[in-house]
């Protein structure tokens, strides 16, 4: 497996397609949700992708400051369902976290976790910062990460 952190322009079509692809089956399709995932957002992102060969397994975007948040913030954090359970989404998560405070000098990085993940966050270091509020039809809390 390797993993990449590529900005909007550096993806190509077939990595493009392949995330949009995984955020769909997850966000959309398995936890029944409709929205609309392509949110005009990813073009100011950095992606992060962990690939299995071709396939794209696992992804995270992360967003500057200043773009959904005052803080810099990761989030469309997604992995397959046939590679879950094999600490995929820590490892996506420290590259993401490392990416955020070495390139983007984040002092304090914001997420809008599922509330069904705040351990998975709080594991990684992050602290919940709100009540807990809807989005999509899904419980989610706002989650501060300091450095």
């Amino acid at each position: 497996m390797k993993i990449v952190i590529k900005k909007y322009g550096e993806l190509n079509c077939d990595e493009l397609y392949d995330i949009l692809k995984l955020r769909c089956e997850v966000f959309v399709v398995e936890q029944n949700c409709a929205y609309c995932d392509p949110d005009g957002l990813d073009k100011q992102a950095a992606h992060v992708i962990l690939a299995d060969g071709d396939r794209v397994v696992a992804t995270a975007r992360i967003l500057p400051a200043g773009t959904r948040f005052r803080q810099v913030s990761i989030g469309r954090v997604v992995v397959d369902t046939g590679y879950r359970k094999r600490s995929l989404g820590k490892l996506l998560m420290d590259k993401a976290i490392a990416y955020a405070t070495d390139i983007l000098s984040a002092k304090e990085i914001k997420i809008s976790a599922q509330l069904y993940l705040r351990k998975f966050y709080e594991d990684l270091g992050f602290k919940q910062v709100t009540d807990v509020y809807d989005e999509d039809g899904i419980p989610h809390i706002g989650m501060l990460h300091t450095s």
